[in-house]
């Protein structure tokens, strides 16, 4: 195996040094983070594990995505992955339908990257718990804290931004990481909505830790059969 050398920094090591970014900076990261995006998901592949610790960040914030070990190709007909326990990803920025047991698409990595950029601009993640359980069923169930009740500076225009990123639903969100570098790009020309979540975001429902477990069951389904599947193969 040949393993290419890249020079950088993690973000995640990025963000714990410096704390949160200037919007400026966010932008420019998050934009170039969309270009990558746009140019797997153009080839068909879905890295479905986005995060803080799979992004290297040069001395000119320029990135690149790195671990692709549960990444598929959206034409292939089985998934594709490395460590059995990484198979969902990770609980800060694994989406929704994804915790539900669905594969994910490009929608799916737009949600971790709105995750990564709320992160960026506040300086912590949106959804919290004492467990990964609790942090994966805190985004099934409540709102995040608004970005601008956690810094007043940042405009409205890029709060409904990373709202549409985090939409609960896939089809309410962007479509693609060419949308969300588009808002990206032009956060002035966004209109801002009334959204429920600014007001419903101190309503906390309580973990339901059986709910998010049978999701997390569901979603091991495939592993559990792939694996039988090899055992069959191998035997025989």
């Amino acid at each position: 195996m040949v393993m290419e050398w890249a020079e950088g920094r993690l973000l995640r090591q990025v963000m714990a040094d410096e704390g949160p970014f200037p919007i400026e900076r966010s932008l420019r990261i998050a934009l170039a983070i969309c270009e990558a995006l746009d140019h797997i998901h153009g080839h068909g592949v879905v890295h479905r594990d986005l995060k803080p610790e799979n992004i290297l960040l040069d001395s000119s914030d320029g990135i690149k995505i790195i671990d692709f070990g549960i990444a598929y190709n959206a034409a292939a007909r089985r998934l594709t992955f490395g460590k059995l326990s990484e198979l969902m990803g990770s609980p800060d920025y694994i989406s929704p339908e994804q915790v539900k047991g669905k594969r994910g698409d490009a929608r799916s990595d737009v949600y971790a990257l709105g995750v990564m950029l709320y992160e960026m601009v506040t300086g912590r993640p949106p959804f919290s718990g004492s467990n990964p359980f609790q942090v994966i069923n805190d985004r099934i169930v409540n709102h995040p804290v608004p970005p601008r009740e956690i810094n007043p500076g940042i405009p409205p225009e890029l709060q409904e931004v990373i709202y549409r990123a985090l939409e609960r639903e896939p089809a309410k969100r962007y479509a693609n990481a060419r949308e969300f570098a588009r808002d990206l790009a032009h956060p002035e020309q966004v209109a801002v909505r009334e959204r429920p979540e600014l007001c419903d975001w101190r309503t906390r429902r309580s973990p339901v830790a059986r709910s998010v477990l049978s999701y997390v069951m569901l979603a091991l389904v495939p592993v559990l059969v792939l694996g039988l599947l090899l055992i069959v193969a191998h035997r025989g």
